[in-house]
């Protein structure tokens, strides 16, 4: 299949820092969107070339094939669609197994060595095989997955926190500068997740309209941590996770899924789904009641 006759859909999710759940928020989404439908192809690829973890998290060790098994085709660019989907490990959704997965690089040393050209072609190649990635990268822009797969996503979630650091600080020092330096208009295609990662009040506490003001940026969604989620995430245990807390997850994650829905062509939120998102809006006490 040629590039003209590509139809899936990229949406990238990148953190303003490292390690502050974007690879839990962007697998979240993809699992949910999977579990959806087993008629359409959901894809997630780990193009965090530093620091790739959601082979642990879904006690896969060692994981299958990686990205680093397909350098020599990206290179030679003879990679395609139907290789890549050989590539990636199918999981189980709710019965499906339309979640694809193609686990991250396991050679730190050698994430500089991923051209732009190696990393385009992979992503012409998704795009053939899947109606939906989801691509999740590294935090940092000193590298080519990070700078192409933000410049050729059709929608992009920037993953930040309410700690000042991370919204103020980074989100200046990487993503803007990042966006502008490689002329990428993000209010056009990026909307923000704030996960609010730490299980104490913090001193300070900056509101989502505070860190939608700074980052220039609206938020689509409030992703909290919960409390079982990192003993979860040791035992290798993530996919399961996600199936024990679906309705929440679709409540918090509503207007992403609902993003994403609509980009790869996949079915929408349920009525109870938009009904829980809708909840988070309303005065406390009348969700308590």
């Amino acid at each position: 299949m040629s590039s003209a006759q590509s139809s899936g859909k990229l949406a990238i999710f990148i953190g303003t820092s490292p390690n502050i759940g974007t690879t839990l928020a962007s697998f979240a989404a993809a699992s949910r969107l999977a579990g959806r439908t087993g008629q359409r192809r959901v894809s997630y690829l780990c193009l965090n070339l530093k620091s790739s973890k959601i082979h642990h998290y879904l006690g896969m060790e060692p994981p299958a094939v990686t990205l680093d098994a397909l350098r020599s085709e990206l290179r030679s660019g003879s990679l395609t669609g139907e290789k890549l989907l050989q590539g990636c490990t199918s999981l189980p959704v709710q019965g499906n197994r339309n979640l694809y997965v193609l686990f991250g690089n396991q050679n730190r040393e050698q994430a500089e060595y991923y051209m732009p050209a190696d990393i385009e072609h992979l992503l012409r190649c998704a795009r053939e095989a899947f109606d939906l990635t989801i691509v999740e990268v590294n935090a940092y822009w000193d590298n080519a997955a990070t700078i192409c797969a933000v410049s050729e996503a059709d929608a992009g979630f920037l993953v930040t926190t309410a700690a000042l650091s991370d919204f103020q600080e980074d989100a200046r020092q990487w993503f803007k500068a990042g966006t502008s330096l490689f002329g990428i208009e993000p209010n056009k295609r990026f909307k923000i997740i704030v996960n609010e990662r730490s299980p104490q009040p913090r001193p300070v506490s900056f509101k989502p309209q505070h860190i939608s003001k700074e980052i220039g940026l609206p938020v689509a969604a409030e992703w909290d941590w919960e409390k079982e989620l990192g003993p979860a995430l040791q035992r290798g245990r993530l996919l399961e996770w996600i199936g024990a807390h679906g309705e929440q997850l679709e409540g918090v994650l509503g207007q992403v899924l609902s993003e994403l829905s609509a980009l790869g062509d996949l079915p929408s939120l349920t009525r109870e789904a938009k009904r829980i998102w809708f909840r988070r809006w309303e005065p406390h006490g009348e969700r308590r009641a």
